[in-house]
């Protein structure tokens, strides 16, 4: 059963910051070297300072970033840029976004959820995450007991009763918040505060699945954490605030729900596996090859995602190689995965394209072990298929390999078997923005 309750959040004081846009962020997880430069300079109380800080040369273990940004915590609450909510409540959130030319509105309620094991089958996970992150993560928790970012999830309500109550709520009411960020995403929010709904809602959720779509990290890391203070604090009771965590709540049947992939660009393959793998691929894939010199760029790159598109069903797997002015589409030959793997992995999972990328042609094809895979320095992704092309032919990575967007019935199955996706299976766009609501663990 799950337990989803309102909280006294943490949030900016809007009389000493007057745009909450100089001081949002995206999750840690999707900010650019870069990007975190820029969110330092952009403004003295950014987000970032608690979420990315800066490291230095001269860290130690009393002096580090995660201590850093315990200061620039308690810093903050004692300068009242940050203020604590003084009654619980659920903060309903929308989020207006521009998408294949049309504006879309996504909504999610921001709450605490009560922190339970995946093996319970409440919340349930559906892919595999990377083990330094995580250890990361627990060393800015140990440091600043707190929830900076929300963990994105999601239900089924497929008669949207939860969310027509709250928009009944809402309806009359002026957003506590409303702000245009610099992404031109407009955000608003609502603090629901009347117990009745608190009650509607949490009777509402108590029986649903929660899927967890962003921030598997995170949340490994809150039970993590809690099992640490548990350990370093004899008798901790069930309601310490470090036995939930903070998540925003969405509706797996809102429109604005969008899923983009994940195409994964590989640093370090060698030459020869390089130039060897198009002939390797034959075996086990139907090959187009698409000529990609400068002055085949915009028409064969259109036609290159059209027919990738367009055999979505198929499994169909775009690649481009350093060195290569050529663009290839592989599409799955009939009961290859079947026929390798039936034995190893279940229909379920076996028929996803993160699937056939990471055990055929990661492992099968260019021999990459676990240790290989869990390297997220060897790995990098984008969600966009052009900068990933582009970034291979200007030389800053080896072979990109773009794909289709897995679809939310496939997480939903995948999680509900109790079964784990490859990492990074799905990019649900827009991320949710950092820095709206905090939540303080002590």
């Amino acid at each position: 059963m799950a337990e989803v309750i309102p909280f006294k959040g943490i949030l900016y004081n809007s009389r000493k910051i007057k745009n909450l846009a100089d001081v949002v962020a995206p999750p840690f997880d999707v900010i650019s070297e870069q990007e975190q430069i820029q969110f330092h300079k952009r403004h003295p109380q950014n987000i970032i300072r608690l979420t990315l800080g800066k490291t230095t040369e001269n860290d130690t273990p009393v002096d580090n970033r995660y201590t850093r940004a315990a200061e620039c915590l308690n810093r903050w609450l004692s300068d009242d840029i940050i203020l604590l909510d003084e009654e619980p409540a659920f903060y309903l959130t929308s989020m207006e976004f521009l998408f294949d030319g049309n504006r879309v509105t996504r909504y999610g309620l921001i709450a605490l959820i009560r922190l339970e094991p995946f093996e319970k089958g409440i919340i349930l996970p559906h892919e595999k995450t990377f083990s330094k992150v995580k250890s990361e993560r627990l060393e800015l928790m140990k440091a600043c007991h707190a929830n900076f970012s929300t963990i994105f999830s999601l239900f089924s309500d497929e008669e949207n009763r939860i969310y027509n109550k709250l928009k009944d709520v809402i309806r009359d009411k002026s957003a506590d918040i409303v702000f245009t960020d610099k992404t031109e995403q407009k955000h608003r929010l609502w603090r629901i505060t009347d117990n009745s709904v608190h009650q509607y809602i949490s009777d509402a959720l108590k029986d649903k699945n929660i899927f967890i779509a962003d921030g598997h990290h995170r949340y490994e890391t809150a039970l993590n954490y809690r099992d640490w203070l548990s350990a370093r604090t004899p008798n901790l009771n069930g309601s310490h605030p470090a036995n939930y965590v903070m998540m925003y709540l969405c509706s797996m049947e809102d429109p604005g729900l969008i899923v983009l992939p994940a195409h994964r660009m590989l640093n370090e393959i060698p030459v020869e596996t390089r130039e060897s793998l198009i002939q390797k691929a034959k075996d086990y894939f139907d090959i187009i090859t698409l000529p990609y010199d400068s002055d085949q760029h915009n028409g064969n790159f259109a036609k290159f995602t059209s027919i990738l598109k367009s055999n979505s069903s198929k499994h169909c797997i775009g690649v481009c190689i350093k060195d290569r002015p050529e663009l290839h589409l592989l599409i799955l030959k009939p009961d290859v995965m079947e026929n390798m793997f039936g034995d190893e992995l279940p229909e379920v999972l076996r028929n996803i394209d993160v699937t056939v990328l990471t055990r055929l042609i990661f492992m099968e094809m260019l021999g990459f072990d676990q240790a290989r895979l869990d390297n997220e320095q060897l790995i990098a992704y984008s969600s966009i298929a052009k900068e990933a092309i582009d970034a291979v032919f200007a030389g800053k990575h080896d072979i990109a390999f773009i794909l289709n967007p897995t679809r939310i019935q496939q997480v939903r199955d995948i999680a509900k078997a109790g079964l784990i996706m490859p990492r990074k299976a799905t990019y649900f766009f827009p991320k949710v923005i950092t820095g709206q609501v905090m939540n303080k663990l002590d």
